[in-house]
């Protein structure tokens, strides 16, 4: 586990659903995740390719540490999300604000799987890719989603009315994660959320701590867990050092 000198930092190296379970009731303000989408393709085996050549162009020379938990059958993924979800619901005040990445494969089962939860949908946040690969014949497949809900009834912390469509594009000569989002995108989702010092923000699936790095940036306090043992080492250096540019600036 990593903790930040001032506590605002946490990173957990565990595997979701068991670490969310250790967790107290009723602590967290916002849930902000992009969980593995056990996606990719159109047909089982194409989703259960290797991670790296399903997200990934052909000519695309990087290579990162494996994904976990990415090939699950469409089933299991939905009673999967379920379970988790569940748990987020559990650990989140009430009035929390909820909002998990997905690509328009699982968009359905997400959806499903988040009101299962216990969770009151409000919505879909579109996120445009303009370096996303092209579908030859087809229309190109450049936006990802981000499912937003509530613990209940919402509490609001803002007067402005953010868009529903943000436009950020992939930085991949210096992302450390195969599916990392970007920091200025993760930003702006939480312009809704809960703000402060006091603001706790979770992301069950941390991967290289993107989500961390805009809670550093943004003032709020961060608590993550990550099962690859890689990239939670990946994400405990990149906030460690995020954080001392913080102290010495």
């Amino acid at each position: 586990m990593y903790t930040t000198d001032e506590e605002r930092v946490t990173l957990i190296q565990g595997e979701a659903l068991t670490v969310l379970r250790t967790l107290p009731t009723g602590a967290v303000d916002t849930v902000l995740t992009d969980p593995p989408y056990s996606s990719g393709g159109i047909t089982m085996a194409a989703r259960q390719v290797d991670p790296a050549q399903k997200y990934q162009q052909s000519n695309t020379k990087r290579t990162y540490p494996a994904m976990l938990g990415d090939n699950r059958d469409q089933r299991s993924f939905t009673l999967w999300a379920t379970l988790w979800l569940s748990e987020c619901w559990r650990v989140a005040k009430d009035g929390a604000r909820i909002m998990v990445f997905t690509d328009w494969r699982q968009l359905p089962a997400m959806t499903d799987a988040l009101q299962a939860a216990g969770w009151m949908w409000r919505g879909v946040v579109t996120w445009h890719k303009p370096s996303a690969r092209p579908s030859l014949g087809d229309f190109k497949r450049d936006a990802e989603y981000v499912i937003t809900g509530s613990k209940g009834k919402p509490t609001m912390h803002t007067r402005t009315c953010p868009p529903g469509v943000y436009r950020h594009s992939v930085n991949a000569a210096r992302k450390t994660h195969l599916t990392e989002k970007p920091v200025a995108l993760l930003e702006d989702l939480l312009a809704v959320t809960a703000p402060g010092p006091d603001a706790l923000v979770l992301d069950p699936f941390a991967g290289s701590g993107s989500t961390g790095v805009a809670c550093l940036n943004t003032g709020r306090r961060f608590v993550g867990i990550e099962l690859s043992a890689e990239y939670h080492a990946r994400a405990s250096n990149r906030l460690a050092e995020v954080a001392q540019n913080m102290a010495q600036n």
